[in-house]
């Protein structure tokens, strides 16, 4: 099924703007992890921690999760597919598995939140300063660059089943 022109083009407005905004939060997190490793003021890396956990519940769960759904919406309702192109196929397993590591670190980022708010757990060095925010925000950063590089460029190659689907089509 093909969408119709206005539709196909609010679809992939909402994908763009989501997908954007994800990397942005992305961005944003990664500077907040990178101060709270650098910065020496106990309060600050604190405050640091907070921040970055209210990122991930307000920013950065729901805009992966509006850009997972909205590149599916994109992908049944234009003539790419969700499985005739490789190039489509990479990218939906990149989106699936960050945003499932995404929402399965939540639950870090409610233990450094929490961490970062009881003064007793925060002198706790075990828990505060953390390297972890910014390797799991380094590695999205390259997922998500990743994806809009193969957004754009679209590399050539379709899957078995895009062979199949385009001879469908091609009159005999």
């Amino acid at each position: 099924m093909v969408m119709p022109p206005a539709l196909r083009k609010a679809a992939l407005t909402t994908h763009v703007i989501s997908s954007v905004g994800w990397l942005g939060a992305v961005a944003a997190f990664l500077a907040l992890a990178v101060a709270g490793l650098a910065v020496d003021d106990p309060a600050t890396v604190r405050s640091m921690y907070v921040a970055m956990e209210v990122l991930g519940l307000a920013a950065l769960a729901p805009l992966s999760l509006a850009s997972f759904a909205s590149g599916l919406v994109q992908s049944l309702g234009t003539s790419w597919g969700l499985f005739r192109h490789y190039w489509v196929v990479v990218k939906l397993t990149m989106t699936v598995l960050a945003t499932v590591i995404l929402l399965l670190y939540l639950s870090t980022l409610r233990l450094l939140g929490d961490a970062a708010r009881s003064p007793s757990l925060a002198d706790d060095q075990r828990l505060l300063p953390s390297a972890s925010p910014v390797l799991h925000a380094s590695g999205a950063i390259a997922v998500l660059l990743i994806a809009a590089v193969l957004s754009v460029y679209k590399p050539k190659g379709l899957t078995r089943h895009g062979w199949r689907k385009q001879r469908s089509l091609t009159p005999r």
